[in-house]
């Protein structure tokens, strides 16, 4: 096995956290992606990954190896690409991330009008609510909500969100609607971690600051699932508004205080490689950004 087919494996056993999914996804024995690994750390004279029975994962060099890899590949990829002359057709696998119910609201139907469009292109989307590392994780796109880091990345606005309270018109007829953001102190609150602020919702009042301890009759761990409850009458709970924008077109749930709301949370698609990024890197973002952009519930 020559050097680039053992970077081609490291960085798989690597990306899968083990060598039997490695092997699977590169059609290969788990014996052969073992051997292929032990080889290389013979070769390099240092240990790349720490073995469990679970699982394994990299040394600091292997880190440091991993990232390096990867750039190879992608260079490799490029050349190729190139030389075929398939810069004018987006084709292999772009990897993506975004934030969960972001990416099952708009970027799953996103990636499926692009792949059908597409037939050359295969996607690994990580949809997840933590920040992952594009450089580490060798992420093409990352759809981000939020302020950005300084980075060397490429960035795109194509939207913003805002950070709404709501409640179902059934339980504004009975407890009435709050007039400030004080009176929700004493109202019946759904909370989520999702977001933050579990037991502090921030506003701002005339400019200035303003924090109200909520105290939640319900606490939940996902954005969808306090929707749903406020939906079904239980409380108020605070949200970005494109995951309630479906109830409240539907008149399942109303926005109150919105004169106190914080400032809108931009939307960016970031990528790496800029003009030289791959013909499915730039396609994508290019998809990506027209088809956001265009999206009433993300241009409040």
């Amino acid at each position: 096995m020559d050097r680039f087919q053992e970077m081609q494996v490291f960085a798989a056993v690597a990306q899968d956290q083990g060598f039997s999914a490695a092997a699977r996804r590169l059609g290969m024995s788990a014996a052969s992606v073992t051997r292929a690994v032990a080889a290389l750390e013979k070769r390099i004279g240092t240990q790349l990954f720490t073995r469990t029975t679970r699982t394994v994962y990299l040394t600091e060099a292997g880190q440091r190896y991993l990232e390096d890899c990867r750039r190879i590949l992608a260079e490799v990829q490029e050349a190729e690409d190139s030389a075929a002359g398939s810069h004018a057709q987006p084709r292999g696998q772009l990897t993506i991330t975004a934030p969960v119910l972001f990416g099952e609201l708009f970027v799953t139907p996103l990636m499926v009008s692009f792949l059908t469009q597409f037939p050359d292109v295969t996607i690994n989307a990580l949809l997840v609510d933590r920040i992952v590392s594009v450089v580490e994780e060798g992420v093409d796109v990352a759809i981000r909500i939020g302020g950005l880091p300084d980075s060397n990345q490429h960035a795109i606005r194509v939207g913003e969100v805002r950070r709404v309270i709501c409640a179902s018109p059934q339980l504004l007829a009975t407890y009435g609607r709050p007039k400030h953001p004080q009176e929700l102190a004493q109202a019946p609150i759904i909370a989520t971690s999702a977001i933050g602020q579990l037991k502090h919702w921030p506003f701002l009042e005339r400019g200035e600051p303003l924090s109200v301890r909520a105290e939640p009759r319900l606490t939940v761990t996902a954005n969808q699932a306090a929707i749903n409850a406020a939906a079904l009458g239980l409380g108020f709970t605070r949200v970005l508004s494109y995951q309630s924008a479906s109830k409240v077109a539907a008149g399942e749930l109303e926005i109150v205080l919105a004169e106190f709301e914080m400032p809108p949370l931009p939307i960016h698609v970031l990528y790496q490689g800029g003009r030289k990024a791959a013909a499915r890197v730039r396609s994508f973002v290019d998809f990506t950004v027209k088809t956001l952009r265009e999206h009433p519930a993300l241009q409040e």
